[in-house]
């Protein structure tokens, strides 16, 4: 397990990192964001060692980084950077032989990899004839080649239509189900929100939330509820304890004081005629988001 502790990074005057603690389990998604400037990127240099910290340490299944762990970190950067001139299976067969792999073996990795990412016949072009949304593609490759134990991309599934996320998210959740920590950013909190088991918010270089999506989303849930009922729902007006926020007809949508009163609230719509639904409404990722950073 990857883990962050107490880490803390300044550049003169201005703190960019402030106390940042989280750790990325083996075999979960880690999803990290925050806004642009809220410390993702240099939380993860620091993480890989291209950055030095202040303070804090970072630590892999107990002990702290080394060198020789980095070289089971796989990482894609948000600027890419991949030689245009070269063929897209030679980079990645290059990038797996300086990982000590044979030439054959680096071949056959190399292809299967790319396939998997949807570029099979894409193979012999060169990178920069390649959409910016397929160098995305190649440079994940480039991160995964050399089938690492971490794993930290930098946004990326910028740049990709709905298909091509659909594809990579697949393949991050192949390498997660094989034991893979994985740790990336995104500015597409639905994405993130879909694929993550664990989450780090971060703003202005301080943790503001940090854990499981289930347990966030019951952290920051209030009571709720969404009613579809086939009478009129108007008499939900009149019930003390409740705040309407929409209203069609046989549909509301509205909060609730107590559990005391969702029960009230219940039996009446029972009494009422036909419920159809009532439901507890959770909030969103982008919802959460919002609440936290304020």
């Amino acid at each position: 397990m990857l883990e962050l502790k107490g880490v803390t990074k300044s550049y003169g005057d201005r703190r960019v990192l402030d106390d940042v603690s989280f750790a990325v389990p083996p075999g979960r998604l880690t999803g990290f964001v925050g806004g642009n400037g809220a410390g993702k990127t240099t939380t993860m240099r620091i993480a890989l060692g291209l950055l030095a910290r202040d303070g804090g340490e970072v630590t892999l299944d107990g002990h702290a980084v080394t060198a020789a762990d980095r070289r089971v970190f796989g990482y894609m950067p948000e600027e890419r950077g991949l030689y245009p001139k070269m063929r897209v299976r030679d980079h990645i067969v290059y990038l797996a032989r300086l990982h000590g792999f044979s030439k054959a073996d680096a071949t056959t990795r190399a292809t299967a990899l790319l396939e998997e990412l949807g570029l099979g016949e894409r193979l012999n072009d060169n990178v920069e004839t390649l959409s910016l949304g397929n160098q995305q593609r190649a440079q994940i490759a480039a991160a995964l080649v050399h089938e690492p134990r971490v794993l930290i991309l930098d946004e990326p599934f910028s740049g990709l239509d709905p298909l091509a996320v659909d594809v990579v998210a697949g393949v991050l959740q192949t390498r997660a189900a094989q034991g893979v920590a994985v740790l990336f950013s995104s500015h597409q909190l639905d994405v993130v929100e879909r694929l993550c088991d664990d989450l780090v918010i971060i703003a202005s270089g301080r943790v503001r939330a940090n854990g499981s999506r289930d347990a966030l989303r019951a952290q920051h849930t209030v009571r709720r509820y969404e009613l579809v009922s086939a009478g009129d729902a108007g008499w939900l007006r009149d019930e003390t304890g409740i705040q309407v926020l929409d209203f069609d007809g046989g549909y509301a949508l509205f909060d609730a004081d107590s559990d005391e009163t969702v029960q009230r609230v219940l039996a009446r719509a029972v009494a009422q005629g036909a419920v159809a639904s009532f439901a507890p409404q959770h909030p969103s990722l982008a919802q959460i988001y919002k609440e936290v950073i304020q």
